[in-house]
């Protein structure tokens, strides 16, 4: 078969995928269509135990109600149920997704309107349609089309997440400035031991903090950064700057929060001069 044989069996096969994928979703067929979606509250927020791992997350108990049936079903996260819950306080609303008239096989989730419209796989069908399209382009015509059709989107991606990233940054440094600061405790430190791809052991370690806001919300959240000392932090008294319309966005420093926003900004530039430069310079070999 010829280059162009393979290349249009490519297309076929994946614009199929693509073509059923997306007249699935206009006619609300897809498995997310089909998904209750509801919030839950957290009704009881269980203390992590020292030492323990923190793959699970935080041990909560979450009440919701079926809109179909209105039944209340009060539930737990102690196995498998979706996303791991990092930042837990009663009353707290927290995102539950299930099948429909199968609630017992809920699953948590912080956005309950993520891939609502079942679009994940059409979309990566797309994708490898259009890398066939730049690698075929590439071996027929010339290598520097694969500079273009690489450099191209990656630039558009660059210029639209780089001004989205830079105020949601500002968002979070602002609001975390909102307020007093708070005392906080380490009640855990939480330790996992994993192997790696060589078959050596590493050990992770995650603090457990426990905060009261000034609105009286008492906050118990994994504290993964900006921490020091976490191995033997367990005890110790932090302080903690929280974002008052959302606790679970906290930090105890706020100078690594300044320094995330120097290394996302400085990131950002590279990847999107990488972009440009890409295309300019596959341009520039035609």
């Amino acid at each position: 078969m010829s280059l162009e044989g393979y290349l249009a069996l490519w297309c076929a096969v994946f614009g199929t995928v693509a073509l059923v994928g997306y007249a699935r979703s206009l006619a609300g067929l897809t498995a997310a269509q089909r998904s209750a979606r509801v919030t839950g509250r957290i009704e009881q927020v269980r203390e992590p135990r020292h030492g323990s791992s923190q793959r699970d997350g935080i041990s909560v108990v979450v009440s919701f109600e079926d809109p179909y049936s209105g039944e209340q079903f009060t539930v737990t996260n102690d196995s498998d149920h979706g996303e791991r819950i990092t930042a837990a306080w009663m009353g707290r609303e927290i995102g539950v997704r299930y099948p429909r008239g199968r609630p017992h096989a809920y699953h948590f989730t912080s956005d309950l309107e993520a891939s609502r419209h079942g679009l994940g796989w059409p979309n990566f069908a797309l994708f490898l349609i259009y890398v066939g399209l730049v690698v075929f382009a590439a071996i027929d015509w010339s290598w520097p089309w694969s500079l273009i059709g690489f450099g191209v989107p990656w630039t558009l991606s660059g210029v639209w997440y780089m001004p989205q990233s830079a105020r949601a940054v500002r968002r979070r440094i602002a609001a975390l400035n909102s307020r007093p600061p708070v005392q906080g405790r380490v009640i855990a430190v939480l330790t996992d031991t994993d192997t790696d791809s060589e078959g050596g052991t590493f050990t992770s370690h995650t603090p457990v903090i426990a905060f009261t806001t000034h609105e009286g919300t008492a906050v118990t959240a994994y504290c993964p950064d900006g921490l020091p000392h976490a191995t033997t932090s367990h005890g110790s008294d932090v302080t903690i700057h929280y974002d008052p319309d959302d606790p679970a966005v906290f930090t105890p420093n706020l100078a690594s929060e300044d320094r995330s926003r120097l290394l996302d900004i400085t990131c950002g530039t590279v990847a999107l001069s990488l972009g440009v430069a890409s295309a300019v310079v596959g341009v520039a070999l035609l």
